[in-house]
């Protein structure tokens, strides 16, 4: 398998299942309802900004490699419109699962020549470094979303 399809791979099973983990995004969100994605624990963000901003450079990523432009700033990658449904909750959650697959599959399209590519600036790296990069920082708010979960879970 070559590193195109290796990334992919990668960054799809993040997003939905068969990571060395065994935990991924969609099967973490599965029955989580829009109060408990947005319900507020001490200091922390909610699952559904979490969820937001994961998406956010997903879909940074996602323009990139469809041929647009890198258009984006850290400084907007928190700020999650009011989620004030359930509606307005799953989709969100559709956009983020949508976009995740329409990364993975424009991944797999790469040349392998690419990745050693600077993307979009020099600054940022190559394709390779941010692939992974976002793949690393899926995983890393995917424990946040887990322990928010279990702290948001209602007491029956």
């Amino acid at each position: 398998m070559n590193s195109t399809k290796l990334l992919s791979k990668h960054f799809r099973d993040v997003h939905f299942g068969g990571n060395w983990t065994s935990v991924n995004l969609k099967d973490t969100l599965a029955g989580i309802t829009w109060e408990q994605a947005t319900t507020k624990v001490q200091d922390l963000n909610t699952i559904a900004v979490l969820v937001f901003h994961i998406n956010y450079y997903v879909s940074v990523i996602l323009k990139v490699l469809q041929g647009g432009p890198l258009d984006a700033s850290d400084k907007y990658s928190f700020d999650l419109p009011p989620v004030t449904s359930e509606a307005a909750w799953q989709a969100l959650v559709s956009k983020a699962l949508n976009e995740a697959e329409q990364l993975a599959e424009a991944i797999e399209r790469l040349e392998e020549a690419q990745l050693s590519k600077d993307f979009a600036d020099p600054k940022y790296g190559s394709y390779h470094r941010n692939l992974l990069g976002v793949t690393e920082h899926t995983h890393y708010h995917l424990g946040q979303i887990s322990l928010l979960k279990k702290m948001t879970r209602v007491k029956s």
